[in-house]
């Protein structure tokens, strides 16, 4: 039994809930565009363009993304783009002078698992579809792992660059908070790999045969 099954959440809802995020990153964006704060139009505008991923994956590429799968992908860019924006009136912002660090941490646990799910589908695709290749469980985990934390550390250099570069423009796009915070969001980062190799058979299995069923129709052309 799924998450979403257990938690008695229906396709219907998960859809509403997407759908509402999604109208939510259009108003962050507007809202961007017409204050000139470069940061929140960007980071909405990037995070809508990602919520209509699994629309193209499924469409162009026949990647089954069911409404779950959707809205964890929506749900981890939204709350991005929510802590470059706040909610006015209730909070302030999640990314600027002193921070709840704890936000970072989350989106960073979130961004994680949706990036370690993309490594550990195209793994098992490979594994399933190459009869001469043979990738032991534990060799998909601490692969999924280490594909994670090398794209963290390749998130963080260039976070670190935009940062420098919009500093230098007047335009920043990303907030740096020190050496300290790049290690726990590595940390975070690799939490999100480890619960994705820990339950990635459970909750990926559909994906991994859309993948391979790509990887075959791709060989035999």
């Amino acid at each position: 039994m799924k998450l979403r099954d257990r938690l008695g959440v229906s396709e219907r809802r998960q859809r509403q809930a997407t759908r509402g995020m999604q109208l939510a990153l259009v108003a962050f964006t507007a809202v961007g565009v017409l204050t000139w704060n470069v940061a929140v139009a960007v980071n909405a505008a990037a995070a809508l363009a990602v919520t209509h991923l699994p629309a193209v994956l499924e469409r162009d590429y026949s990647i089954p993304m069911d409404a779950g799968l959707t809205l964890w992908i929506t749900t981890a860019v939204f709350l991005h783009v929510l802590g470059t924006l706040g909610v006015p009136g209730v909070t302030q912002k999640f990314y600027g002078p002193n921070p709840p660090i704890w936000w970072d941490h989350l989106t960073h646990f979130l961004s994680s698992t949706v990036v370690a799910a993309a490594g550990y589908a195209t793994v098992r695709a490979l594994d399933e579809h190459h009869d001469d290749v043979a990738f032991p469980p534990k060799f998909t985990f601490v692969f999924v792992v280490l594909f994670v934390m090398a794209l963290g550390v390749l998130w963080e250099i260039l976070e670190y660059a935009a940062w420098t570069l919009g500093d230098a423009v007047g335009a920043t796009v990303l907030t740096i908070y020190g050496v300290d915070d790049v290690a726990l969001d590595l940390v975070f980062n690799t939490v999100g790999a480890v619960v994705v190799g820990v339950w990635g058979t459970a909750y990926l299995g559909d994906v991994t045969d859309a993948v391979r069923a790509n990887i075959e129709a791709a060989a035999d052309e």
